[in-house]
């Protein structure tokens, strides 16, 4: 999978995580299921959905939602990538549902993706990390 479709897949994942317990939530959930609509089989589909509402549930029961949507965020950019990696052709309707979901959330609960380029030249070594620690 190329670079640009990993992260195609995070933003995703961030914005149905960050849509979870608000008013977008209903909306988000159904352009996700037509998403995974197109190349699952019916029974998949149903888990997706399941999946969906159990998550959606986790984020609203909670006392710390922005917790459990951090948690979750990893599992929908798997699930996302799976499905861009099986599904190229849905790359246009996530990236629309991504831009969808962060205008209309409200600007203390849009995500902030962070890039980073690493560039090394004439042998040099580059050891970089973000987000974390890097033990050496």
């Amino acid at each position: 999978m190329t670079q640009e479709l990993a992260a195609l897949a995070e933003t995703g994942a961030a914005a149905v995580v960050a849509a979870m317990a608000t008013d977008l939530w209903q909306n988000t959930r159904g352009a996700v299921l037509r998403l995974f609509h197109r190349d699952e089989t019916h029974d998949r589909r149903a888990a997706i959905a399941t999946q969906l509402d159990r998550n959606a549930a986790l984020v609203d029961e909670a006392t710390a939602p922005d917790d459990v949507r951090r948690t979750l965020l990893g599992l929908w950019t798997l699930e996302l990538t799976a499905l861009l990696e099986r599904s190229p052709s849905c790359r246009q309707d996530l990236a629309s549902l991504a831009a969808e979901v962060g205008a209309a959330l409200p600007q203390e609960r849009r995500t902030v993706l962070f890039a980073q380029t690493n560039d090394a030249r004439d042998s040099g070594t580059i050891i970089a990390v973000q987000h974390g620690d890097l033990h050496a």
